[in-house]
């Protein structure tokens, strides 16, 4: 446990960062599961892509990792 102020509030900061990104990565893969599974709809599609793409902007998955989700996406029937 750290004793310093500092170090106690970037202990706080890493586990609410932490839980928001376990968030937010959960509700990304499930989009692109469900965005690559046969018969999506177009909005699942949407919706997925629109995910990686912020999650990207956020620095939650690196940039060619979302781009290469869209591909997927995108070529999947």
């Amino acid at each position: 446990m750290p004793k310093i102020a500092s170090a106690k509030k970037n202990m706080r900061k890493t586990r609410a960062a932490t839980v928001r990104n376990r968030a937010q990565r959960a509700a990304l893969r499930t989009a692109l599961k469900k965005a690559k599974a046969p018969g999506a709809t177009a909005a699942d599609k949407v919706a997925a892509a629109k995910l990686a793409d912020r999650a990207a902007r956020k620095g939650l998955m690196h940039r060619n990792a979302a781009a290469r989700h869209k591909s997927q996406i995108a070529r999947a029937k």
